[in-house]
């Protein structure tokens, strides 16, 4: 049995229509200066994922750099494919499992979320949307198509081939038809898939696991709106002392407008954990012994940073002398359904 004390890596759904920009964005965010990756495809040909950025074959480790692709077999094997890059040897930030244009997000999302990996925990779908050609071929009826309901992350992608004048209502109409199936989605606007790696993984910045690196530690950063480019912006606060368990879920299960990942280490009594938050999900963990003190760190975009800095606040509040049980028994739910 895997040690329960190695953090989870998460596994990220790519979903998206054949030609939307799955291939485009994938690439961009292997781009991340320091992000370790595996890419888990069913056919290279049809993927093209530049070789230049993930390199060398997953049962060859000693070739590996940079990260490692696992290519599955017409049968499947998805468990195969995530048990050996969930290895803890190499060391990766997140896997990517890029779904074939006619795979319902839905039914991906259910193959990660009840793999039988140890190791690994779900990281999201990013469903990608053609601006285009999205009203013409995929969402084309009255009622809003199915995949919406599983997305936690939509990109409306190539806005760019929209006219200026008509990008802003063009964003607007996809997330107004996503919000009737997904109220919690989370919907931004790219272009050629430029989107900040930030909003799906971490990248190692040399630290210790469950250690914040000095630039989260000393930085806010600031949102940035460029038209081609999705950045996102993040908010940390640190605690000093053990939290209270009620607040801190309630802030987990109702992050902030336009939050769309959290993640920190917290102390709890005499414990620490590791909590992550993707969309709806939410993954709580023991953490690695000398985790250190509580710490979250929001990631969005539009944030009101103010809104959310005053809410990672209150959630980090040093616990009363008797914290209540109710408090510790939704901790105890959680921990249990993020096994």
């Amino acid at each position: 049995m895997a040690d329960r004390n190695t953090p989870a890596i998460p596994v990220i759904a790519l979903t998206g229509y054949l030609g939307a920009g799955k291939t485009t964005l994938l690439n961009h965010v292997l781009r991340a200066p320091g992000a370790r990756i595996g890419v888990v495809i069913n056919d290279f040909g049809e993927l093209n994922v530049d070789a230049g950025l993930v390199t060398g074959q997953v049962d060859e480790p000693v070739s590996i750099a940079g990260g490692c692709i696992c290519h599955l077999p017409d049968d499947g094997g998805l468990d195969e494919a995530l048990e050996k890059l969930s290895d803890p040897k190499l060391a990766l930030d997140a896997i990517i499992v890029e779904a074939s244009g006619v795979a319902e997000p839905g039914a991906v999302s259910r193959v990660i979320r009840f793999s039988g990996v140890e190791r690994i925990r779900h990281g999201g779908v990013v469903d990608v949307v053609d601006a285009v050609e999205h009203f013409a071929t995929v969402d084309t009826g009255s009622v809003p198509p199915p995949r919406y309901g599983a997305a936690s992350l939509v990109v409306v992608n190539k806005l760019d081939r929209v006219a200026e004048d008509a990008r802003a209502e063009t964003l607007r109409r996809v997330q107004d038809r996503v919000r009737e199936l997904n109220p919690d989605a989370h919907v931004v606007g790219a272009v050629a898939g430029r989107v900040d790696p930030r909003l799906l993984f971490d990248a190692d910045d040399g630290g210790e696991s469950g250690q914040m690196s000095f630039r989260e530690l000393l930085l806010d950063e600031p949102a940035e709106e460029h038209h081609d480019h999705v950045h996102a912006s993040s908010v940390t606060v640190v605690g000093t002392a053990a939290v209270d368990p009620g607040p801190l879920i309630d802030l987990l299960e109702q992050p902030p407008q336009g939050v769309y990942r959290m993640k920190g280490t917290v102390a709890i009594g005499k414990r620490h954990y590791l909590v992550n938050v993707v969309g709806t999900s939410v993954h709580v963990a023991t953490a690695p012994a000398g985790a250190g003190g509580s710490h979250l760190v929001a990631i969005g975009t539009g944030l009101d940073t103010e809104d959310v800095r005053a809410r990672l606040e209150v959630a980090l509040r040093p616990a009363p002398e008797k914290v209540a049980a109710a408090g510790m028994r939704r901790l105890q739910r959680l921990r249990q359904y993020s096994i």
